[in-house]
């Protein structure tokens, strides 16, 4: 059995997998960061585990942290490289590229083997173009929908930080800034989805704790899929030993 442990940026995702091809899911949780300790007892409650891989972009401390939980187990990071489990990677600097990214792709080749354009919202939002053929094409990062609304907040001295509603026509200042911020993500996504709109079976696929605040807005095929930084590190941890 392997312990799949996705530690991002506000929470630490992991998933406790049975071999098998494909790997099976037996539990999965989350937990925030000053709880991370936890995964030791995640490790107790299955003994089976024999190892850990995981992906990591909350730091030094965090991964430090993760490895004294897992102690016992054979714990791996994943790498971002040049080409790994059918996904071929176009960035200028390979080993540049968010681990957390790169399972993301990983996970989407291996849901849908067709075009797609690879969508994370969350504390930052990513938007991340794949191929037909298996190729990170490139994408996006920027502010997720609370980084906005607290940059706002932050950086004017008359918009306030406030809960607003969706509005197409915003007629008060909260809902102007919220519905501002969701209508950026969405416009961000359609303009990218734009690049692949014309391939046989192009699809959005739509992830993270943020998803949900602007999937409605999104006029392209979508799907909504959570976790495929997990299911990327299930697709790794499941190949064969490289000879």
């Amino acid at each position: 059995m392997i312990l799949l442990v996705d530690a991002g940026n506000t929470r630490i995702k992991w998933r406790v997998v049975a071999a098998g091809a494909p790997l099976v899911a037996v539990a999965e949780g989350a937990l925030a960061h000053d709880e991370v300790d936890m995964l030791a007892a995640v490790r107790d409650r299955h003994p089976q585990l024999q190892r850990a891989f995981g992906c990591n972009v909350a730091g030094a401390d965090i991964a430090a942290r993760i490895a004294a939980a897992c102690a016992g187990l054979h714990l791996q990071w994943l790498t971002p490289t040049a080409g790994c489990a059918g996904v071929r990677n176009l960035y200028e600097h390979p080993a540049q590229l968010g681990a957390d990214r790169w399972a993301a792709l990983i996970g989407a080749r291996a849901l849908h083997p067709h075009a797609c354009l690879v969508v994370t919202a969350g504390t930052a939002t990513t938007v991340d173009l794949l191929s037909a053929a298996g190729e990170f094409l490139g994408g996006l990062i920027l502010p997720g929908v609370s980084l906005m609304q607290q940059a706002l907040a932050r950086g004017t001295a008359q918009l306030p930080l406030a809960d607003g509603r969706f509005a197409l026509q915003p007629r008060c200042t909260v809902d102007a800034i919220h519905s501002g911020c969701l209508q950026a993500q969405a416009g961000a996504v359609e303009r990218m989805f734009r690049q692949l709109a014309d391939q046989p079976q192009a699809l959005c696929l739509l992830g993270g704790g943020a998803a949900d605040s602007f999937a409605d807005l999104l006029r392209i095929p979508l799907r909504r899929v959570d976790n495929l930084v997990l299911t990327g590190l299930g697709a790794v941890a499941g190949l064969p030993p490289a000879d």
